[in-house]
């Protein structure tokens, strides 16, 4: 390949493309026709010698060539950006970037109705997308720029990452109004007795409570297992089941709200970005929106 041979422009469709996985949507993103993106995702296949990006339910699917050279091409996108405006500064009142974010629906539940709040006042323009990213594709997801900040648990611990501590939240037991262990104090052995619900988006794996009780040389017994909190809230108030939930949520649902009968290590939430992010300006500004939402809704 021969670089002066090469429009520099065709990569930003590139990117935008292994983004978006839509040409409609890239047409849109960066202002052009349906047919200027189709006929550069042309030039790009002929520059490669590879389809880069094929037809699927899902959208544009990447091919492992789009794959094994995206974050070369980021890498360079954000250098040369750099090189261009090394002064210019993010205006947060004329930007029109979408910010992805990737959260479970607890954090999106507490934060994103004062963070679209927040936004609005300082950024009319700005826009937020949330999506629920399994840990394991987390770190290649902030690589490739499919997301722009996570919100998880400390467990990523990639070099590639920066993070930033945003909160503790304790546990408590959650139960309906007028449930049999609501009208005293709840002991170990009532909390062993009853039937629990549990929340975890993956499939298997001990959560904080287990751990817990695990160390302890207890068990309790889970009755019913979702993946959403909301849900979990409804199932709360229409049966006997106990659900142990930060403190944080259970205070704003209509339930009977205990402490718990043992020690639980507190949900603790940290701030994700990639380390070519570290001093992106947008980045910087939404991190920093972010962190004072969080401070104070948690």
């Amino acid at each position: 390949m021969r670089l002066e041979k090469v429009d520099l422009n065709l990569f930003v469709v590139f990117d935008a493309l292994y983004r978006e996985r839509s040409v409609t949507k890239v047409a849109q993103l960066l202002n052009l026709t349906q047919p200027a993106v189709s006929n550069a995702l042309g030039r790009l296949r002929q520059t490669f010698d590879d389809h880069l990006f094929v037809k699927t339910r899902e959208g544009m699917s990447p091919t492992p060539v789009a794959d094994s050279v995206v974050r070369d091409v980021r890498e360079a996108l954000t250098l040369l950006g750099r090189s261009v405006g090394g002064n210019a500064r993010f205006d947060p009142a004329r930007s029109e970037k979408v910010f992805r974010l990737g959260m479970n629906d607890l954090a999106e539940s507490l934060l994103l109705p004062r963070l679209h709040e927040a936004v609005r006042k300082v950024a009319p323009a700005v826009a937020i997308t949330s999506y629920y990213v399994e840990r394991e594709a987390a770190t290649a997801e902030l690589n490739t720029g499919m997301i722009d900040l996570l919100l998880d648990a400390p467990a990523l611990n990639a070099r590639e990452l920066g993070h930033k501590h945003l909160a503790d939240l304790p546990y408590v037991v959650a139960m309906r109004r007028g449930h049999p262990l609501a009208a005293g104090e709840l002991s170990l052995d009532d909390y062993l007795t009853a039937e629990h619900l549990h929340v975890s988006s993956r499939r298997k794996g001990r959560g904080q409570v287990e751990m817990a009780l695990h160390a302890m040389g207890l068990r309790r017994s889970i009755a019913m297992r979702v993946q959403n909190y909301l849900v979990a809230s409804r199932i709360a108030e229409g049966t006997d089941l106990l659900w142990t939930v930060p403190q944080v949520l259970a205070n704003i649902l209509p339930l009977h709200v205990m402490e718990l009968p043992f020690e639980v290590e507190a949900l603790r939430w940290h701030l994700f970005w990639h380390r070519n992010a570290e001093d992106e300006p947008s980045s910087q500004w939404m991190r920093g929106m972010i962190q004072q939402v969080a401070s104070e809704v948690l």
